[in-house]
């Protein structure tokens, strides 16, 4: 950033994401809270020897020094090292202005100053409120829902013309005036929610009408990962590899299109022939529907996982059964949510059936094909549902 871009904003004035100081003390206290609040947000710019009324005064100090003292803070003054470019401008003989341009930061968690959390309101920056907090760790990926927001991701990640195809399929009419803007459609439907003065995709949005879902941090392993195994365990040969990755039913259909290579029989005793696969198609799209749907998102950096073995095929889904819900209920046909607004994506475009049926579906389809029974098990501890068909 040169001179005259910050010239234009200090004419502009302090807003969200530009703030003056006029100084600062031995500590770099008040810097310290703005550079913690742009770097958890989208980033600003902090330009000091500035009044609040923007009158520019400089500071009549070493400028080596004062960017000494700056860089060293940036690096060791936060609970992490900040991401930020300096400058300086000389206004008057002696009279320097020096700014920070602060980039968002990018590490696992929140930044901390002085052990506590900053964000940007309005022209302040401020500690959060507890729900704000939830919000800046929701950002960071430490708390995953669908309603999250992504914030490296914008609106045109999002594929407009698959979300308005997806209401007229549920009968909404989205030609006849007066229409509610693009924005007010996309929030009102969930698809974004607004995060530090922006709106920004949530993870509902990007999953179930995103161009490229797994393209961002926290994304990026949200997906079904496919491996086929030579022997009866992970330790054998792989003879296959593939990921099913896209919107939700891009993941399952890329899934279903992987499995369908690894083999099938031909059936002529119909005029029309019939393929014959490793397990029915059906019941592997139930199992991969179920899992994309109802996995816990909150459990980071994991995927849904499909194995394919000698003698079984085994889906596992990170997160127990959501709402203390056991295998017997889900047996008998009984289905809780924990995912809704994916569950009814994934229904109105014809994945999912009427609730409640997966289970039945699975077991029906792989009686008729071998006589087995699939066998399903939850563990609470180590976080997972897993489904095994055998062959």
């Amino acid at each position: 950033m040169d001179w005259q871009e910050v010239l234009n904003r200090i004419e502009s004035g302090e807003s969200h994401s530009t703030e003056f100081k006029r100084g600062f003390g031995n500590d770099l206290e008040p810097v310290g809270k703005s550079i913690c609040a742009f770097a958890n947000g989208r980033g600003g710019l902090i330009i000091i020897g500035v009044n609040d009324n923007g009158r520019i005064a400089g500071l009549n100090s070493d400028p080596h020094k004062v960017h000494e003292q700056l860089t060293k803070f940036l690096d060791t003054g936060l609970s992490s090292p900040v991401t930020a470019r300096c400058g300086r401008y000389e206004v008057d003989l002696g009279w320097w202005v020096h700014w920070i341009e602060v980039f968002r930061h990018q590490g696992p968690s929140p930044l901390q100053y002085k052990s506590d959390f900053y964000v940007r309101r309005e022209r302040s920056s401020v500690k959060p409120s507890p729900t704000a907090i939830h919000e800046l760790f929701n950002a960071y990926g430490l708390v995953i829902t669908e309603e999250q927001v992504i914030p490296t991701a914008s609106l045109t990640d999002i594929d407009v013309d698959a979300f308005r195809s997806f209401l007229r399929k549920k009968g909404i009419d989205i030609e006849e005036e007066p229409q509610p803007s693009i924005d007010d459609d996309l929030r009102n439907g969930g698809l974004a929610r607004r995060f530090d003065g922006a709106l920004c995709p949530t993870l509902y949005g990007l999953l179930a009408f995103g161009k490229r879902p797994q393209s961002h941090r926290q994304t990026d392993n949200l997906l079904i990962r496919c491996t086929a195994y030579e022997g009866t365990d992970r330790s054998s040969n792989v003879i296959g590899a593939s990921m099913g990755d896209g919107t939700l039913p891009e993941q399952v259909l890329r899934a279903i299109a992987w499995f369908k290579t690894l083999g099938w029989t031909e059936n002529y005793s119909k005029p029309i022939r019939g393929d014959r696969y490793i397990i029915p198609e059906v019941a592997i799209r139930e199992a991969l529907v179920n899992a994309v749907v109802h996995r816990d998102y909150a459990i980071t950096g994991s995927s849904v996982i499909l194995d394919v073995y000698k003698n079984r095929i085994v889906v596992t889904s990170p997160g127990a059964l959501p709402n203390n819900m056991t295998i017997e209920s889900l047996q008998l046909g009984n289905s809780r949510t924990r995912n809704q607004m994916m569950a009814n994506v994934m229904s109105e475009t014809g994945f999912m059936e009427k609730r409640g049926r997966g289970w039945v579906t699975m077991r029906k389809s792989m009686k008729e094909h071998n006589g087995s029974i699939p066998e399903v098990a939850n563990d609470a501890v180590n976080k997972f549902v897993r489904v095994t068909f055998f062959r």
